[in-house]
């Protein structure tokens, strides 16, 4: 039977290793067959959508994984919009309205309130939390 998964990850794309067990967590739930319909970054997790982020060139590019991830299999990624601003993750929408220079939300993120993640959590069959 085939499921369809939520991830909410709470953790930053560095300093923790949940973000990654996360990421590792969707990569294996589809390739068992499920699906892994949305990731929601709240709190420090907006930073998985920082368009910013550099690794160093020995280090696994976890900002880059959740974007293949998303083009692959059709997973949404979207941050928390309320704790990504106040991170500085940024989305072009949100930079003209708050008239800044640039957006620093990475390619194939978007941003959404916490009613998107409520309306996911409708449909999902197991939501995990990382």
């Amino acid at each position: 039977m085939s499921l369809r998964y939520v991830l909410v990850v709470t953790e930053p794309a560095y300093g923790s290793q949940l973000a990654r067990t996360a990421y590792q967590f969707a990569c294996a739930a589809i390739k068992a067959g499920h699906q892994v319909s949305k990731v929601f970054f709240y709190q420090e997790g907006v930073l998985n959508g920082a368009a910013t982020t550099v690794p160093a060139n020995d280090e696994f590019d976890l900002v880059e994984a959740w974007q293949r991830l998303a083009h692959d299999h059709g997973v949404a990624l979207e941050t928390c919009v309320a704790a990504a601003l106040r991170r500085g993750i940024i989305s072009e929408q949100e930079a003209t309205q708050h008239q800044l220079s640039t957006a620093t939300l990475a390619e194939g993120f978007s941003q959404a309130g916490l009613g998107a993640l409520a309306d996911a959590l409708l449909t999902a069959d197991r939501v995990m939390q990382f």
